[in-house]
């Protein structure tokens, strides 16, 4: 059976870039550095969803090593979707959104806007016991903030009934 959450992953145009996105802009720490995958093996796990050859470039960011972690990932062999036009949005079909925890979300929103990230939300709401704000990366991956106002408790667990 099912027994935890590995990763998240976000399909990237150019894994480097992002890597260095995620790393010196929102801080995640690089734990497994860009590597590409191809030949037998990938085929086998990939063939079937993406045309031949597979080619896989792929790097590893989260805060811990461990699972729970976002796998930034970029498919050089195949004809990937740019981002839509326009703002990006978290109506679309599939995974619309990463949730990130910080521990001042006033400070890491004023630090991060200085670093040049684009924010989606003119400020910060209070909402079922959490600060948040929404930002996204530079491919479109929408990014919401949130600041827990009971660090003993998970996220989804802020509001007590």
């Amino acid at each position: 059976m099912l027994t935890g959450f590995a990763h998240t992953a976000v399909c990237v145009p150019d894994v480097a870039a992002a890597v260095r996105w995620y790393s010196d802009v929102l801080g995640l720490r690089v734990l497994s550095p860009p590597y590409r995958m191809e030949g037998p093996q990938i085929e086998r796990d990939m063939g079937e969803l993406l045309p031949s050859p597979v080619v896989v470039t792929a790097a590893i960011v989260g805060f811990e090593r461990g699972d729970r972690v976002i796998e930034l990932i970029e498919y050089p062999a195949a004809d990937v979707e740019p981002a839509g036009p326009g703002r990006p949005s978290v109506t679309r079909i599939g995974i619309t959104h990463i949730g990130l925890l910080c521990d001042d979300l006033h400070s890491t929103r004023e630090e991060l806007e200085s670093r040049g990230v684009e924010f989606l939300t003119t400020g910060i709401a209070d909402v079922a016991g959490l600060k948040t704000t929404w930002c996204h990366d530079p491919w479109g991956t929408v990014i919401i903030l949130l600041e827990k106002s009971a660090s003993d408790r998970p996220y989804w667990g802020q509001l007590r009934p």
